[in-house]
């Protein structure tokens, strides 16, 4: 092979490996993205519910809720919604988890997840494991029957 030739290898190469890591950045931008816009959809919730939580003293109804989502700012990469509501009491303490959706990433750097709405009113990001376990803990068995139907 001749210099012309190695060199056009060469830059041939480069452009490739170029294109792929800028390609595989893209896909991780784009899940960061969708994370933060699903995180943020769900503080929006968490305001409008801690507010009619003040001014009702519990938390909305599962209707409520459903016209919320239709209007929610973001909803589209906020997911499936689920709703606890029906399942919360007085006597749930404050980490109670009452709204949760699923976060499936193929990302280098974000992996599967749920994004997760507290009763108190914190969203937080948390990995599949580590919720499966709360929520597990939090759900009574007549949730999980009616869950499983």
């Amino acid at each position: 092979m001749n210099k012309r030739q190695k060199a056009t290898i060469i830059k041939f190469v480069s452009v490739i490996a170029a294109t792929a890591v800028a390609v595989i950045a893209m896909m991780n931008f784009k899940d960061w993205v969708n994370r933060s816009e699903s995180m943020r959809a769900m503080e929006h919730l968490s305001r409008i519910v801690l507010q009619y939580r003040k001014e009702n003293g519990s938390v909305p109804p599962d209707s409520f809720v459903d016209n919320i989502k239709e209007n929610l700012e973001g909803s589209v990469r906020l997911g499936i919604l689920q709703y606890r509501g029906q399942w919360i009491n007085f006597e749930c303490p404050p980490d109670e988890i009452l709204a949760y959706t699923s976060r499936n990433y193929r990302s280098l750097i974000l992996s599967a997840g749920y994004v997760v709405l507290r009763l108190d009113g914190r969203v937080e990001w948390m990995n599949k494991k580590e919720f499966e376990s709360l929520l597990t803990k939090q759900q009574t068995p007549l949730e999980i029957q009616t869950q499983h139907k």
